[in-house]
C-alpha cells in the first residue's frame, strides 16, 4: 500500500474488513515519485492498455519486491533528495545523482534475465543503444543461460563485456559463478579453491565456514593479488544479490491518526522523512510531520544530523510541543 493520502486508512480497510489470513502481511511503501512514473513515456511503453491508477499501483507493488529495478525508472530529483535540490545547479544534481544509481547498481548487479533496459543502462560498459539490444536479444532467443552468452549480443564486442560480466546475474544458470559478483575471469581461481576444498563449486558460494579454511596466499599470482582473493572469497560469501536483511513491517502508533490526537509526553514510533542542518522530520502518523531539533537528536552535541539519523530510518521520539492551529510539532529523540 502506497504510503500516501489515505494510506492508512486503505491498511485499516484491508486487514480489518477484508480479515486476510494471518500469513499475508501488508506493507506500506514509500510512493514518492509513482505519481510521475504513471504518466512517463517508460510506463505507456510497459503498460500501454493500462489507465495511470493502474500503472501506479503496480510500480508501488514493484518497489517492494526490487526498489532498486523500479526507481530507476524515475528522475532522481522526483523521489525526493532534500530540500533544497530546486537551489542548486539542476545539471550539476542531475550529473551527481546518476553517479549515485549507476554505483548502486554496479555494487548490487541485476538479473541478467529480468532486468529492464532502464536499469541495464546504468550498468558499467553498457549504455542505452547496448541495453536495449540486450533487451531484444533475450525477447528473441530467451533468457541467457551464461555469461558468455552476451558475446552474441549484436554490438556488445569483448571489451564490453569484460567491463560488465561482473556485474550481471544469471540465477539458475550453467554455471553458478553467473550468479555471484566474481568475474568471469576469476572463475579458475575459484575452482581451484573448491577442487583444494573437496567440494563442488556451487558448495563454496554461501557457506563462510569453508571460505574461512581457505589460505588465500596459496592463490596468490602475478595476475591476482592477495586484495583480489579477498574480493572474491567476499563476494562467494553472499548468497544472491538482494544485499537486502529480512524484511521488518513497520507500524505507527494505532491511536495516532491526526495531529489532534497527539499529547505532550507521549513516546511514539515514527520514520525520518527529511534531513535538514537543522534537524530531523520524523513522520509519526499524524499526517504532519514534526521536527527532531538538532539540539534533540543526542544527549550530546552534534554538529551534522546525518551522523544520528539516515531517509527511512526507524526512530522513537517523545512528543514535547504540539501548536494544533499551525499544525506544528516538536519532538525529541534523546529524551524518548
Amino acid at each position: 500500500i502506497g504510503n500516501g493520502t489515505a494510506g492508512r486508512e486503505t491498511e485499516d480497510f484491508i486487514q480489518k474488513r477484508l480479515r486476510l489470513k494471518k500469513d499475508v502481511t501488508v506493507f506500506m511503501v514509500n510512493e514518492a515519485g509513482a505519481s510521475v512514473y504513471s504518466a512517463s513515456k517508460v510506463a505507456r511503453e510497459e503498460f500501454p492498455t493500462y489507465d495511470v491508477t493502474v500503472r501506479g499501483a503496480v510500480s508501488i507493488g514493484r518497489r517492494l519486491m526490487d526498489p532498486l529495478a523500479e526507481l530507476v525508472k524515475i528522475d532522481p530529483k522526483s523521489i525526493g533528495v532534500g530540500q533544497y535540490q530546486h537551489d542548486v545547479d539542476q545539471n550539476q544534481l542531475k550529473k551527481s545523482l546518476d553517479t549515485v544509481v549507476e554505483s548502486v547498481v554496479n555494487q548490487v548487479g541485476v538479473n541478467l534475465n529480468t532486468a529492464s533496459k532502464h536499469l541495464l543502462n546504468y550498468i558499467s560498459g553498457l549504455g542505452p543503444k547496448l541495453a536495449e539490444t540486450i533487451v531484444e536479444h533475450r525477447a528473441e532467443n530467451g533468457a541467457f543461460q551464461n555469461r558468455k552468452e552476451l558475446l552474441n549480443v549484436k554490438g556488445l564486442g569483448p571489451k564490453a563485456y569484460e567491463q560488465a560480466a561482473g556485474f550481471l546475474r544469471i540465477p539458475d544458470g550453467d554455471n553458478p559463478l553467473d550468479n555471484s559478483a566474481v568475474h568471469p575471469e576469476s572463475y579458475t581461481v575459484v575452482k581451484r579453491m573448491a577442487k583444494d576444498m573437496g567440494v563442488p563449486v556451487e558448495r563454496l558460494i554461501g557457506s563462510r565456514e569453508s571460505l574461512q579454511k581457505i589460505t588465500l596466499n596459496n592463490y596468490v599470482t602475478d595476475q591476482t593479488g592477495l586484495p583480489t582473493l579477498k574480493d572474491i572469497v567476499e563476494e562467494l560469501a553472499k548468497v544472491g544479490r538482494d544485499p537486502r536483511g529480512k524484511v521488518k513491517v513497520f507500524s505507527f502508533d494505532p491511536n495516532i491518526r491526526k495531529v489532534e490526537d497527539l499529547k505532550e509526553g507521549m513516546i511514539l514510533p515514527g520514520l525520518v522523512t527529511n534531513i535538514t542542518r537543522f534537524g530531523a522530520f520524523v513522520d509519526v502518523g499524524a499526517k504532519q510531520d514534526g521536527l527532531v531539533h538538532i539540539s534533540q537528536l543526542a544527549d550530546r552535541f552534534v554538529s551534522d544530523p546525518n551522523e544520528i539519523v539516515r531517509l527511512n530510518q526507524e526512530v522513537q521520539v517523545k512528543v514535547l510541543e504540539v501548536d494544533i492551529a499551525r499544525k506544528r510539532i516538536q519532538l525529541s529523540m534523546k529524551e524518548a
